[in-house]
C-alpha cells in the first residue's frame, strides 16, 4: 500500500512532462496565430478608414487643376449643405444625397420590418416544421443572391410595375426609375437578413414562457405577439440594425432602379433620386485619378461612414435599452467600462507620484 501511495503522489515522469510542455507550446503557437490574424484584420480596417479619410479631405485642402489655367478647391459648407452634386468647377455637394439616403432607407424599413417579423414568426412558431424548413431555406437563398441580381429584377419587374402604376394615377416616371423603385428593391434586399436574425431570436425564446402564457388561457396568437415577439425583441432589433446597414451601403442594385438625380433632396416617390452610394458609383470609371471629381467621391465616403457610425450608435443604444428594460439590468457603456478599468492604474500612478514628491 505504501508503494502504491508513493507512486500516486510522485511527480510527472519525464515523458509526461514533455507531452505537457508540447501541449503548452502548441497552445501558445495557436494563440499567437489567432492574434496575428485578428491584428491583420483590424489593421486592414484601420488602413481603409485612414485612406478614405486622407483622400476625402484633399478636396477641401489642396487646389486642383480645373482646366483653362483655373485652380480651386471645394468648400466644406457647400459640400455639406449644397443641393447640386456638380455645379461646375470645384463646387460639389453631397448634403442632399445624405438626406436622400436616410429617406430611402426609412421608407424601405417601413416595408421590410413588418414583413421580416411576420415571416420570422411564421417560420419559428406558426408553420409546420417541413413547411417552415422550406421557407427558411428560401430565405437563406435570398440572402445569398448578389445585389446585381436584385438590380436586374428591379429593372425588369419593379420598374415596369411602378411605371404602369404611375400612369394609372396620371403621373409620369422616367421609365419606372424612381425613388419608390429604389425603396422596394432595398426592402427586398434587407428582408432576408432581418428575417434570419429574427428567426434565430424567436427560436431562442424560453419555452417555459410560452407554456405559462398558454396555461393561463392566452391563445396562440396572443402568445406569439405578446410573449414571443416581446421576448425576442432584442435579437429582432439586432437584425434590423444589420438590415439598415445593408440598405444604407447598397450601391449597385439601387443605382440600377433609382435614377441619377443631380440635385435634391427628392421626396416625391415617382421622381428619380440618388443616394451617396449611387453617386459615388456613377462616373467613377470616367473620373481621372487625382482630379477633384475622383477625390470628391472619397469625401462622400467619409460622409457615408459618419452616417453609418451614427446610426449604429443610436440603434445599439436603443437595443441595449430594450434589453435592460426586459432584464432589469443597468447597461454600462463601453466608454464607462474602459474608464472603470483604467481608474485603478491612474490612482496608483498618482499615489506613487505623491510619495515621490514627499
Amino acid at each position: 500500500m505504501q508503494d502504491i501511495e508513493r507512486k500516486d503522489t510522485s511527480p510527472f515522469l519525464p515523458e509526461d512532462e514533455k507531452k505537457a510542455n508540447g501541449k503548452r507550446l502548441r497552445d501558445t503557437i495557436v494563440r499567437w496565430i489567432f492574434f496575428c490574424i485578428a491584428l491583420v484584420c483590424a489593421s486592414i480596417i484601420i488602413f481603409i478608414a485612414v485612406f478614405i479619410v486622407y483622400k476625402g479631405l484633399m478636396p477641401f485642402i489642396q487646389d486642383y487643376d480645373l482646366g483653362g489655367g483655373e485652380v480651386g478647391k471645394d468648400s466644406l459648407y457647400n459640400f455639406l449643405f449644397g443641393t447640386h452634386w456638380n455645379q461646375g468647377g470645384a463646387n460639389f455637394s453631397a448634403g442632399y444625397l445624405a438626406v436622400n439616403t436616410l429617406f430611402v432607407t426609412l421608407l424601405s424599413l417601413i416595408l421590410s420590418v413588418p414583413i421580416s417579423i411576420m415571416t420570422a414568426l411564421l417560420i419559428g412558431r406558426v408553420a409546420p416544421k417541413p413547411l417552415a424548413d422550406l421557407f427558411e431555406t428560401g430565405i437563406q437563398l435570398l440572402a445569398s443572391i448578389p445585389s446585381v441580381i436584385y438590380g436586374l429584377f428591379g429593372m425588369g419587374i419593379v420598374n415596369p410595375i411602378i411605371r404602369d402604376f404611375a400612369s394609372a394615377l396620371g403621373l409620369q416616371t422616367s421609365g419606372g426609375n424612381s425613388l419608390l423603385s429604389g425603396v422596394i428593391v432595398l426592402a427586398m434586399m434587407s428582408i432576408p437578413t432581418m428575417t434570419m436574425m429574427s428567426v434565430t431570436a424567436i427560436k431562442s425564446v424560453d419555452q417555459n414562457l410560452i407554456k405559462a402564457s398558454l396555461a393561463v388561457g392566452a391563445s396562440k396568437t396572443q402568445t406569439n405577439f405578446k410573449i414571443v415577439i416581446k421576448a425576442a425583441q432584442s435579437g429582432i432589433f439586432a437584425g434590423i440594425i444589420l438590415g439598415i446597414g445593408r440598405a444604407v451601403g447598397e450601391a449597385t442594385a439601387t443605382q440600377m432602379v433609382i435614377g441619377n438625380a443631380m440635385s435634391g433632396p427628392t421626396f416625391n416617390p415617382f421622381d428619380i433620386s440618388a443616394t451617396l452610394t449611387t453617386q459615388m458609383l456613377m462616373g467613377i470609371g470616367e473620373a481621372v485619378s487625382g482630379s477633384i471629381g475622383y477625390d470628391i467621391r472619397f469625401s462622400a465616403g467619409i460622409l457615408l461612414m459618419i452616417i453609418l457610425f451614427a446610426i449604429d450608435i443610436v440603434l445599439n443604444k436603443i437595443k441595449d435599452t430594450i434589453h435592460d428594460n426586459m432584464t432589469g439590468q443597468v447597461h454600462v457603456s463601453t466608454f464607462k467600462k474602459i474608464i472603470a478599468t483604467l481608474r485603478p492604474f491612474a490612482m496608483r500612478i498618482c499615489s506613487l507620484g505623491g510619495k515621490e514628491s514627499d
